[in-house]
């Protein structure tokens, strides 16, 4: 039986508690170091399936300026995040947008999809 020890910082609220996540044969034994239990939540995620937010841009045509920000509406798969901003390079919107409207559904087959994250007028 193989044991090992990670070290992680909670990111899921301001106390950014350090967690101590021990493992066991790969599997998650036990949690330490969290105030909360959201700590040992996060922790779980962390190790087996990572997610992250994606923010970027898309090209907007006739806006008030040439780049639209964007905004993941979940989580992705961490994995997938660089895939999911090569995706958004070819894409390219009609001005006006604005805050919330979806740029691109279920971005590659992911079932989470791309919002604008500001307004955007025509020019």
């Amino acid at each position: 039986m193989s044991v090992e020890t990670k070290q992680l910082n909670c990111i899921n609220c301001p106390l950014g508690c350090l967690l101590t996540v021990t493992l066991e044969d790969g599997k998650i034994t036990s949690v330490t170091g969290n105030t909360c239990p959201r700590g040992e939540k996060y922790a779980h995620q962390e190790l087996t399936d990572p997610q992250r937010m994606l923010t970027s841009t898309v090209r907007i045509e006739g806006g008030e300026l040439p780049l639209l920000p964007v905004v993941s509406k979940t989580t992705l798969p961490k994995g997938k995040i660089l895939d999911c901003a090569e995706a958004l390079r070819s894409v390219e919107v009609k001005a006006p947008v604005h805050t919330g409207d979806v740029i691109v559904k279920d971005i590659l087959g992911l079932g989470v999809d791309i919002v604008a994250s500001r307004d955007m007028g025509k020019e």
